[in-house]
């Protein structure tokens, strides 16, 4: 079996989700469903504080800005982080953050006429099997094809704390919360699923 240049490069172990079900671990999510979220929507609200203050947002906007005067639009910016086939189109492109083990992370989430992408702002810090340090962007790409369903959800005791969960094929969920303009983005990734 041949690998890639990042299979060589980066230590560690994909999951499956067959993995899981040898085991018989039930499959844990990472923020609670729209069934048991009165439930824990306290808890939720104390551990993740997404609030940014007014500085913090305005310098998120202008990096943002800068990046997408200096490589010529948004599609571009797109077309950078993501290998794009030809004939697919960016329709949206959204400031958020990703749910993940180790805590919300910043990024931008793209909605395109084929994916659902997610990038990280700031490059991690990765170790190749020699001991060298490598920075990569932690990526997400979700095809259409393979999302079974998308949920709104958002917290019951701060409503202005909206999330969107992304159900893949085989049970993996993604949680996006802090989107801006969340409802038209909500809107574009409907649109998106509907073509598909």
């Amino acid at each position: 079996m041949q690998t890639s240049l990042l299979h060589n490069l980066v230590v560690g172990t994909p999951v499956f989700s067959a993995t899981y079900d040898q085991f018989q671990k039930p499959v844990k999510r990472y923020l609670p469903g729209p069934a048991t979220q009165c439930q824990r929507s306290t808890t939720t609200s104390k551990q993740m504080r997404l609030r940014t203050n007014v500085s913090e947002t305005v310098m998120r906007k202008l990096s943002l800005g800068a990046r997408i005067l200096r490589v010529g639009g948004v599609e571009n910016v797109f077309k950078q982080f993501f290998s794009v086939r030809e004939g697919e189109r960016l329709l949206k492109a959204s400031h958020c953050y990703l749910s993940t083990t180790s805590g919300p992370l910043a990024g931008f989430l793209f909605i395109s006429t084929d994916n659902v992408a997610f990038c990280s702002e700031r490059s991690m810090k990765v170790f190749t099997q020699t001991g060298q340090m490598l920075r990569i962007r932690y990526k997400v790409i979700i095809p259409l094809k393979k999302i079974k369903c998308v949920n709104q959800s958002k917290n019951v005791q701060k409503p202005t704390q909206k999330y969107i969960e992304i159900v893949t094929e085989d049970n993996f969920d993604f949680w996006f919360m802090g989107v801006l303009k969340y409802q038209k983005t909500f809107k574009y990734l409907e649109q998106a699923l509907s073509q598909a």
